[in-house]
């Protein structure tokens, strides 16, 4: 089997269609469904399936897949050993961050890496889902999950946990509860809430406090981005739950946070990287500098 016709499956399973694929590789998209179909004339079973238009991959090509970009891994470890061109401090990385991550984050890592390796920043707040996708487009993605949420697929990504940060509840600084240290799941039984959309991250976080109290939560609002959130909060129209380290700069100007006292709330924070990506001694300064700043920022939070 070709290794490049490994990596257009690999391809395939990231990107989602072949047209992506080509766009992605500079090729036309009949050159993709050739080298596919070159691959396929040396498996003994079906790597890929008609899903209506899409072309997707079987189960057996999702095991290829994986099993490619392992291939692809030992080729750049491989060429590491034979080159110094992977120890070049200098090859730009591509990071990407949900929002409030990069808010907390991308200013510091910019100070801690001080122009070595040249940084390509981008925000991209997505499904749980679909963080590990964002791999094929970013050499480093910094991602988030609650702890009852699927693990990372340890079949394409590498994780490396970056924070396990507190997540509290976001008041007005005039509400009657600004004043305690702490408040409890039952005090704010009757609040309207700020909540972010379905199907991302954080959004089953009011079910399990609805659960907590014997109770559906009112949802008067549902915004994604922090910022917005937290612009809601201090006009006294609702409160949210924000976690600890990230949104601590939102934490002025009329917002206070306030630990829940009767309920452990915990978002886990970590780097997705692809292992060949990883095999880079730029990527991997990057990732030892995000450690350095997300130590730093959780020292800062309490």
């Amino acid at each position: 089997m070709d290794v490049a016709h490994l990596r257009v499956l690999r391809e395939l399973r990231d990107r989602g269609s072949v047209a992506a694929v080509a766009a992605a590789l500079h090729v036309s998209p009949s050159a993709i469904s050739q080298q596919l179909a070159t691959l396929q004339a040396h498996a003994p079973v079906p790597l890929t399936t008609r899903r209506g238009r899409v072309l997707a991959l079987t189960p057996a090509g999702e095991a290829l897949a994986g099993a490619g970009m392992r291939v692809d891994a030992a080729l750049t470890a491989a060429r590491e050993a034979v080159g110094a061109f992977l120890d070049d401090d200098e090859r730009p990385v591509r990071v990407s961050a949900f929002h409030s991550a990069g808010l907390a984050l991308f200013g510091p890592l910019l100070r801690e890496l001080d122009g070595t390796p040249p940084l390509h920043l981008a925000d991209a707040d997505v499904a749980h889902r679909d963080f590990p996708g964002l791999t094929a487009e970013h050499d480093v993605v910094i991602a988030h999950r609650l702890a009852h949420d699927t693990a990372w697929p340890a079949d394409r990504v590498v994780t490396t946990p970056l924070l396990a940060e507190p997540l509290d509840i976001a008041l007005p600084a005039g509400h009657p509860l600004a004043t305690s240290a702490q408040v409890r799941a039952g005090d704010l039984v009757d609040e309207r809430w700020v909540s972010v959309h379905a199907g991302f991250p954080l959004a089953g976080v009011l079910d399990h406090l609805a659960a907590h109290v014997g109770r559906p939560l009112h949802v008067a609002h549902r915004i994604n981005e922090f910022s917005v959130t937290a612009e809601v909060v201090r006009a006294g129209a609702a409160v949210a739950v924000l976690p600890r380290t990230t949104a601590t700069p939102l934490a002025v100007d009329g917002l206070v946070l306030r630990p829940l006292a009767d309920l452990d709330l915990v978002r886990h924070v970590d780097i997705l990287t692809r292992p060949d990506a990883l095999a880079y001694a730029s990527v991997r300064r990057v990732v030892r500098a995000l450690l350095a700043v997300a130590d730093s920022a959780t020292a800062q939070a309490g």
